[in-house]
């Protein structure tokens, strides 16, 4: 399976120190954009959603 992987629209082109994403069933794929075809992680869908839960909160 191929995956399709995102970025943020804040890291811009030229940018390519960032976390890349692809949405696989039942997970999330999580690679640095650095080394595409190096490795990459995954995680559950709802451990996934509690980390940008986490990471965008305002305090």
């Amino acid at each position: 399976m191929d995956l399709v992987w995102r970025k943020s629209s804040y890291s811009g082109d030229e940018n390519q120190a960032c976390v890349e994403v692809a949405l696989t069933s039942p997970a999330v794929a999580v690679r640095d954009s650095k080394d595409p075809a190096g490795p990459h992680f995954a995680v559950g869908a709802t451990a996934w959603r509690g980390f940008l839960t986490s990471v965008t909160r305002t305090e």
